[in-house]
């Protein structure tokens, strides 16, 4: 049985990192493009020699150009401006939206079949200027919004009571930004809900922590973090080829739901080989509703930005 093929587009700290955790997970070959030649050519043998390490055995290569992503069964898009400190994901607006376009004409040219998974900031923006772009069935183009901002959400929490965060499952609605709709209700250490078990006040802190949550990282590095969001799309990649039909939170593409038409933003999905393979409609409280719109208006204002 042939292997899967994973391509990442942008070889940067966030590419690398999902690159590296999906060859150590032998998902499949995994294919980084990179604009700047050396890099992801470099990248992919420094992995590749640490194969026999790590006791894996993914086939890893790098490419300047996008002929050997070819037959992609998903492909991973990193590339982009990084976010400065003191930017906006909003600021990266246009500057992203020419990159991500031309990406994604070569991301179809070249594997018309795959599933496109986005990373791009801002984020929902990119997500939907791609399915746009490629054509595709929007179950085929999926954002990675809340795996990320749930595992802060999370990680957060297991600091706060000091527990493992394996017995820890968050659930973070809206956009991929400063205005995501982290939901205790739905949040929970061993089945328990958080309400039970840290005071509101509390909760309010952890939840704008983690709406700040890249801010935070990119004022002490200076740049965005990599590792987090790096694993959370190495899982994203795992759920579709093997078909795992995670219930995670992810940026999709609505048609009513929530009462969200034409737009892409993160709700809970199940997704598996055909990407998304259903949106989960979850009952939310009128304030947890209108947190929820107010994030989608701020992505379809900037959906208006780049023509849509």
């Amino acid at each position: 049985m042939a292997r899967k093929k994973i391509s990442v587009i942008g070889a940067g700290n966030v590419g690398a990192t999902a690159a590296f955790l999906i060859a150590q997970k032998q998902l499949g070959d995994v294919v980084m493009v990179d604009i700047i030649d050396g890099v992801p050519q470099g990248k992919a043998l420094d992995m590749a020699q640490a194969g026999p390490v790590e006791m894996f055995d993914a086939n890893l290569s790098g490419s300047v150009g996008y002929e050997e992503t070819a037959g992609s069964d998903v492909v991973i898009i990193t590339s982009g401006s990084p976010r400065k400190p003191g930017m906006t994901r909003e600021d990266l607006l246009n500057t992203n939206a020419k990159i991500v376009g031309i990406v994604t004409e070569n991301i179809v040219k070249h594997s018309p079949d795959c599933v496109i998974v986005m990373l791009t900031n801002p984020l929902d923006i990119m997500t939907y200027h791609a399915w746009r772009v490629s054509g595709f069935p929007s179950e085929r183009v999926v954002g990675q919004a809340g795996v990320l901002d749930s595992a802060r959400f999370r990680t957060f929490i297991s600091m706060e009571l000091n527990v493992s965060v394996e017995d820890i499952t968050a659930m973070v609605m809206g956009g991929h930004g400063d205005t995501m709709v982290p939901l205790p209700r739905y949040t929970t250490v061993g089945g328990i809900p958080i309400t039970q078990l840290i005071p509101s006040e509390r909760i309010d802190e952890i939840s704008d922590r983690t709406r700040n949550g890249g801010g935070e990282i990119v004022e002490l590095l200076k740049v965005s973090g990599y590792y987090a969001a790096g694993a959370s799309l190495a899982q994203m990649a795992e759920a579709i080829v093997l078909d795992k039909k995670r219930l995670i939170p992810c940026s999709a593409h609505l048609t009513g739901q929530y009462e969200i038409n034409d737009l892409y933003i993160g709700v809970p999905i199940i997704l598996a080989a055909s990407g998304v393979e259903k949106i989960i409609e979850i009952e939310l409280t009128a304030e947890e509703k209108a947190s929820l719109h107010n994030s989608a208006e701020t992505y379809r204002q900037g959906i208006g930005v780049i023509g849509y």
